[in-house]
């Protein structure tokens, strides 16, 4: 009905104009107090016809004149049936007839609604707004020999920027002190500091709470992933629902529908009333205006949909649009990537297993080898044994599809698959061939000295969140490009209902489409890789691991899940299921008591009073179930 609504929400709160606007309701109310009181019990002979009009013209012109005024503007744009011509007509109506304190109290209690409105607005977007303010508004960078103090949008790719303890990080980069930790609230929505050691990656928007590091940029400003996050809320508000848009486009018909109706209202009845009062059904009609004005539902109705998404924030989640909370409820099925999204997509030593010789001899010697190579696979092994000496080796090859081979103390060491030995006639246990789990087989000298077992590591909660699935109702399958036998593993461990492996990106996006023929219900598809952006693109919701997931996916998903934790899909579902359910109460409500006591008031029983009270009533309720959402606790289920 009115694009002021969304401008009122989308603007800034500007504290002093709130308070003015505030002291001129408090003078209104005050003056109605004191009018009402002289008209009913004092009733000096001063207070006669004229000195009475004065007054409550002075009472109406501080909360009415802005409304008259707004009035006049959006008539001349073009926009003339507004809820502000509605309480411009109704009440100059009620000064026509002399009923002067009901037009006075029609105006206070719609300027008070009005305020109402825009601090539920403001107190549903603080958890959203509150991104705004973790922008860092400089970056120390070292140039020419020392470190200077410069806007972020001016530091270029490949310098060094130095973050003190406290700071907040400018610009995403690679760690190159030793580490340090870092508080990453502002972008996964988890206050637990996460420790960030050299070579890793560092995000702009996390907080440095220990020593003072270095960090060498690899994004732009515009790049980074709290400019990102930034984008990704102020798009949201763009978006809306079909609901939201539903009832928009009915307010503009309702509006003037309403409007002639209440000309009809005052004269139709001449026609077939004998004793037709103008006064008494101008009166009646003026109810009618109040009553229908349809507040409650413009401003509560996108209000709902503003809770949902900063209750998202709050939980980590970013929905792109309230369009988005509203598909959520209806997914019953979710599909899913395995790395990254069930498992944390790092490699670690699961087992090692000595054959010939001694832990302690043959480990270090493999690790010094493995060092040399920058597979995550070889970077497992070197984790497992950092704290162990490791020699210099030399010669170190790779032997491609098979492994390494060189020297380290003096001993000749290959690491690699079971076809590495066998092609250097080093007799393997058949056995290991069958073992489903990445397998690292070592030899020195010749001879067989162990093997080490490596898996991805599945997320602490990854089981709770399927669980929480499928108590809601929902099916559950997981895609995979691993091996069957891997992906056949984890599913049973997880407990998930169906899992296929050995896909490539193409064959994730024939599969789901395969999935989604002849479902009346939505789909999720819920991944973190580059290779998954275009299964999120075809889904009926796209869900993208947005903690350190690809930008790719974080640009095509729907939903992003900061905190990287799988049991916020049912929090998010759980969030629009909420969203959903308050924003229907808030519509049948509202039609509800509108229908009721405008009826009321076309029969003569309902008074403007009863309506002032019924339309602020109405607004007031729909508003405080709205923010409802904002105090809701998603607990896991």
């Amino acid at each position: 009905m009115k694009d002021q609504i969304a401008s009122r929400a989308t603007k800034p709160v500007v504290k002093s104009s709130i308070g003015k606007e505030w002291l001129m309701a408090i003078f209104s109310v005050s003056m109605l107090g004191i009018g009402l009181m002289l008209d009913t019990w004092i009733k000096p002979a001063w207070f006669s016809s004229w000195t009475r009009l004065i007054w409550y013209v002075i009472a109406y012109a501080s909360v009415g004149v802005p409304v008259l005024i707004k009035a006049i503007t959006l008539i001349a744009k073009g926009q003339i049936f507004t809820e502000f011509l509605l309480m411009s007509i109704a009440t100059i109506g009620a000064f026509y007839i002399g009923e002067y304190p009901e037009g006075v109290a029609v105006m206070v209690f719609y300027a008070i609604g009005e305020l109402f409105q825009d601090a539920a607005v403001n107190r549903a977007k603080r958890s959203i707004k509150a991104l705004l303010d973790v922008r860092p508004a400089t970056a120390s960078v070292y140039r020419n020999s020392t470190y200077v103090e410069v806007d972020p949008t001016q530091v270029q790719f490949g310098e060094t920027i130095q973050i003190k303890a406290g700071e907040r990080v400018a610009l995403d980069g690679e760690m190159l002190s030793e580490g340090s930790s870092f508080n990453t609230a502002a972008l996964t929505g988890e206050s637990k500091p996460t420790s960030i050691n050299k070579g890793e990656t560092v995000l702009a928007g996390m907080i440095n709470e220990a020593s003072v590091v270095q960090v060498k940029v690899t994004k732009l400003f515009n790049d980074s992933s709290l400019a990102r996050i930034l984008t990704l809320v102020q798009n949201a508000q763009g978006r809306k629902a079909k609901t939201e848009l539903f009832i928009r486009k009915f307010a503009k018909v309702y509006t003037p529908i309403v409007v002639f109706l209440a000309i009809g209202l005052t004269l139709l009845p001449y026609f077939f009333v004998e004793d037709y009062n103008f006064h008494q059904w101008l009166y009646r009609a003026l109810i009618f205006l109040v009553i229908s004005c349809p507040c409650a539902l413009v401003v509560a109705i996108p209000l709902g949909y503003f809770g949902g998404i900063g209750a998202g924030s709050r939980n980590g989640i970013l929905f792109k649009g309230s369009s988005y909370l509203d598909r959520m409820t209806r997914v019953d099925t979710v599909v899913m990537d395995k790395t990254g999204t069930l498992t944390k997509g790092t490699f670690k030593v699961q087992q090692v297993v000595s054959k010939g010789l001694e832990e302690k001899t043959w480990l270090p010697l493999v690790a010094a080898v493995e060092k040399q190579s920058t597979h995550p696979i070889a970077k497992a092994v070197v984790e497992y044994v950092k704290d162990a000496q490791l020699p210099i080796p030399q010669q170190v090859e790779e032997i491609k599809g098979h492994g390494l081979k060189g020297i380290a103390d003096g001993k000749e060491v290959l690491a690699g698959n079971a076809k590495l030995l066998r092609k250097f006639n080093i007799p393997v246990e058949a056995e290991l061939d069958d073992v489903v789990e990445t397998i690292v087989v070592a030899a020195v000298d010749g001879k067989l000295a162990g093997y080490i077992i490596i898996a991805d590591e599945i997320k602490e909660d990854a089981q709770r969140a399927i669980k929480q699935m499928h108590a809601l109702g929902i099916k559950t399958i997981m895609l995979s490009g691993d091996k069957q036998a891997v992906v056949d593993k984890v599913a049973a461990t997880l407990n998930i209902d169906t899992a296929f492996g050995d896909l490539l990106p193409e064959d994730k996006v024939k599969k789901v489409e395969e999935i989604k023929k002849g479902k009346k219900e939505a789909l999720a598809f819920v991944g973190d890789g580059i290779n998954d952006a275009p299964v999120l693109a075809i889904s009926d919701v796209g869900i993208a691991m947005g903690g350190l997931g690809s930008d790719a996916a974080i640009e095509t998903a729907d939903v992003v899940i900061q905190t990287d934790q799988p049991s916020r899909i049912t929090t998010a579902i759980m969030i629009g299921k909420a969203t959903n359910r308050i924003v229907w109460q808030n519509i049948g409500f509202a039609f509800g008591v509108k229908i009721i006591v405008m009826a009321l008031g076309a029969w003569g029983v309902a008074s403007m009073w009863e309506a002032v009270f019924a339309d602020v009533g109405v607004a007031l309720l729909a508003i405080l179930n709205a923010v409802r959402i904002q105090r809701m606790a998603f607990e896991d289920k």
